[in-house]
């Protein structure tokens, strides 16, 4: 896999505002088979950024239902965490 089947995008919500703002980690949708090497390199190349630490997690999907009785789900997607050096940061403008 090449790095942008590796990142499929980058998650912006207040929680993750807080986090790049004061502890300079981002939230990242990776590929369900990347591992944590994987989604390091990917950083690293895609935006010139150092990476210190990766944390992920599988994210299951929620039930969903719309106006009949048939469920369905949204679908399940990987977490990183990725923690940068001091000083670096990704421009999400």
């Amino acid at each position: 896999m090449n790095s942008f089947e590796i990142i499929k995008t980058i998650r912006l919500t207040e929680k993750g505002a807080m986090q790049s703002d004061e502890l300079n980690q981002y939230t990242v949708v990776a590929d369900k088979r990347a591992n944590k090497v994987e989604i390091r390199k990917a950083v690293e190349e895609l935006f010139k950024v150092n990476v210190l630490r990766v944390n992920t997690m599988n994210v299951n999907g929620k039930a969903r239902r719309r106006r009949t009785i048939h469920e369905g789900a949204t679908p399940r997607w990987k977490k990183a965490i990725v923690t940068l050096k001091d000083g670096e940061s990704i421009d999400l403008a």
